[in-house]
């Protein structure tokens, strides 16, 4: 079976600007897993690379659905299984970009994902109409800590599935993740980053997202239901725009909650990713980075 590249780390931290200079000298075609690029219109908010950024390396799983739709996890993973199949099939390499350990692991690993019961998630969901994300979240951080802590406080959809498997299985979310298990060869190259200079660049990333316009983007997704769509409205800066066009922040406030919510957002992602030892580590500004990982990619 054909091996797959994938490079993973914090936001902010360079992965999408390494993985183009990668594909250019290996022949590869990037393959994003985050699961908030995949949808429409979410560009300036998630940071989906531009076309300019792409530096006309082919990108796949970007804008695939629409907002009201509800991507689960294995729905995703089937999706980009397919993009990989694909990719291999052209004799070209397939270069995994990730920031959510959880996604990466799906696409890449075997996993099974524990089934639904109705029941549970009607109650869980009327729970957080009632209560609120943030509610459910401090009753999750009681069952289930590593769970809570892996999932941000306003992502109500993943916190109502947290307890349901909770229920459904009697015991934590996070913890019945099997041991690893590739599903496709894969070299793991991971991007570490001095917290000080991730802070930097998470709040200059926000600063510039804003002067692109991500609050104009977030008024027109608005207007076509974001507010109600149950995945793509826990994305990162896009909950506090909102509470700021509803009147109930300033915009001053929306930004400096964007700011914080990714720095913790980048925290999980670190622990998450440290806890792999098959990754193959390097510092973001490693001199000659690309060409050393292009080395990694040739020689396996």
């Amino acid at each position: 079976m054909r091996s797959v590249l994938a490079i993973v780390g914090p936001t902010a931290s360079g992965k999408s600007a390494l993985a183009v200079s990668v594909a250019k000298r290996v022949g590869g075609e990037v393959v994003g897993t985050d699961s908030m690029q995949a949808y429409r219109g979410m560009d300036i908010g998630t940071a989906t690379p531009t076309e300019t950024e792409q530096g006309g390396v082919p990108h796949h799983m970007l804008d695939v659905w629409d907002i009201e739709h509800p991507v689960t996890v294995v729905e995703f993973r089937d999706a980009a299984r397919a993009v990989l199949d694909a990719v291999h099939r052209r004799e070209r390499v397939p270069i995994v970009v990730g920031g959510s350990g959880l996604y990466v692991r799906a696409v890449l690993e075997e996993l099974d994902f524990p089934g639904t019961d109705p029941r549970i998630r009607a109650f869980w969901d009327s729970r957080l109409a009632e209560s609120g994300a943030p509610a459910l979240h401090a009753i999750l951080a009681e069952r289930d800590p590593a769970a809570a802590a892996a999932i941000e406080t306003n992502n109500g959809r993943r916190i109502v599935r947290a307890l349901e498997v909770n229920e459904l299985t009697g015991g934590p979310f996070v913890a019945r993740l099997p041991e690893p298990e590739d599903h496709y060869p894969t070299l793991r190259v991971g991007l570490r980053i001095p917290r000080a200079e991730l802070d930097a660049r998470i709040e200059a990333r926000v600063d510039a997202m804003w002067q692109a316009g991500f609050v104009e983007e977030v008024r027109n997704l608005e207007s076509r239901g974001l507010a109600a769509a149950p995945t793509a409205s826990a994305a990162l800066g896009y909950a506090p725009i909102l509470r700021y066009l509803a009147g109930e922040i300033d915009e001053s406030t929306a930004r400096d909650l964007t700011i914080e919510d990714t720095r913790k957002f980048a925290r999980r992602q670190q622990r998450w990713f440290a806890k792999d030892r098959r990754i193959h580590w390097w510092d973001y500004d490693a001199p000659d980075l690309a060409v050393e990982v292009a080395g990694l990619v040739t020689s396996t």
